[in-house]
């Protein structure tokens, strides 16, 4: 990822996408900056719909954009209390993970893999 933002705008982040099909609704993205990395987990249909057109609001917001080179990047807004990062990704890395993951489990078969009594009785027996 390249960071557009702030006096370290151009600096290039270590950055992975992940997508856990027990987790189906959630995609995170880990950045490593030579520190401790710091994983960012939000709706997996904002990436989807972020790499066409923008999407989501205040903490995670994803759109379409060209790089000053004229490339095809996904620009990624992550917003906390600490400050806000900007980077941006190519399109062409970011896509094969969008495909892999809509393959793995196709949009609106989300919640057929989520058990929600299990998760209920799990949430009650631990209050006990």
């Amino acid at each position: 990822m390249e960071r557009l933002d702030g006096p370290t705008g151009g600096l290039r982040i270590g950055a992975t996408l992940v997508y856990d099909p027990a987790d189906p609704f959630a995609v995170s993205l880990v950045l490593d900056g030579g520190g401790t990395p710091v994983r960012w987990t939000f709706g997996r249909e904002l990436l989807v719909r972020g790499v066409l057109e923008p999407a989501g609001e205040g903490d995670v917001v994803v759109f379409p954009a060209l790089d000053v080179a004229g490339r095809a990047v996904v620009v990624v807004e992550l917003s906390s209390p600490d400050g806000i990062l900007l980077g941006q990704l190519l399109l062409r890395e970011v896509l094969p993970f969008v495909r892999a993951m809509t393959d793995a489990v196709p949009l609106g078969a989300e919640a057929g893999l989520v058990d929600v009594d299990g998760t209920v009785a799990r949430l009650l027996a631990s209050s006990e």
